[in-house]
């Protein structure tokens, strides 16, 4: 009878999908033909001595960003058929513009201190010789070979990527801050402080990848290990054939990679047997 819908057939259906919160954010500096040691000597006349920690830090402190994403520019052509416009495409068109937001830390305070050290870079405030006290102060901008960047990267991956899973890469080309959003602070409160960067870019490229490697512990093992891994499935499935009310063979085979689809609607005259369905892998 039509209507008879399983939530493990569902869930067969519809695969495995991917969560939001598997990202990891990389930044790099702006370099000058291959070197960064103009942006490095702008970072430490602020007082900031870069490390190899720091820029990882710098990555791990993001806990929001986003995926990029582009359109196609039309024109509209009108004059070819009576009463028939039609559109055409012409370029490509890129978001202007991408958010992160980043935790900041109370040692360093080293995510605003590195973008305000950046955006002083990009207007040329950052030279010795500028005085920015002085009220008759006063910058040169940069060119943008100086202060862009092409080795910003946002990688999507999921939980077990490293076992066997796919992965997308963005390659930013040519992406620089633009602008730093103000950081309420309050005395009624006390919440983490966090720092919302916006950051444009010239385009994106994506890559994508798929891991096959098999997972740990594929390889052959002793016959003591064999026996100890055995005893301990069945102990995993006796505990999850408690905890569920199924019996031993049906928790074997859920633990296996199979599932016992649960009839949850339609008529019958009588009991419905249960269905084993293999669980195909995404």
């Amino acid at each position: 009878m039509a209507g008879v819908v399983s939530i493990d057939r569902f869930k067969s259906l519809l695969g495995r999908p991917s969560l939001t919160s598997q990202y990891y954010l990389e930044l790099a500096l702006p370099q000058t033909e291959g070197s960064d040691a103009g942006f490095r000597s702008a970072l430490s006349r602020k007082g900031i001595e870069l490390s190899s920690g720091d820029q990882e830090n710098l990555n791990l402190y993001c806990t929001e960003a986003s995926l990029p994403g582009s359109s196609i520019a039309t024109l509209e052509q009108t004059s070819d058929r009576t009463g028939v416009t039609e559109r055409h495409a012409h370029r490509r068109v890129f978001d202007d513009r991408i958010d992160f937001t980043f935790y900041v830390d109370a040692e360093k305070y080293l995510v605003i201190n590195f973008f305000e050290a950046w955006i002083d870079y990009i207007t040329g405030s950052s030279d010795a010789t500028i005085d920015q006290d002085k009220p008759t102060y006063f910058y040169r901008m940069n060119y943008p070979d100086e202060y862009t960047c092409s080795g910003m990267k946002i990688t999507k991956f999921e939980r077990d990527s490293n076992k066997k899973g796919s992965s997308l890469t963005y390659n930013f080309i040519k992406a620089f801050p633009i602008s730093i959003n103000s950081m309420p602070v309050s005395y009624d409160s006390s919440q983490l402080l966090k720092c919302t960067v916006s950051m444009t870019y010239l385009r994106y490229t994506i890559t994508p990848t798929r891991t096959t490697t098999p997972p740990a512990g594929s390889a052959t093992q002793t016959p003591a290990q064999e026996k100890q891994k055995k005893e301990l499935a069945d102990l995993e499935a006796q505990a999850l054939a408690d905890d569920t009310g199924r019996s031993l063979e049906e928790a074997r085979r859920i633990q296996q990679g199979d599932f016992v689809e649960t009839v949850i609607g339609g008529e019958s005259d009588g009991p419905v047997p249960l269905q084993v369905i293999p669980f195909q892998p995404q």
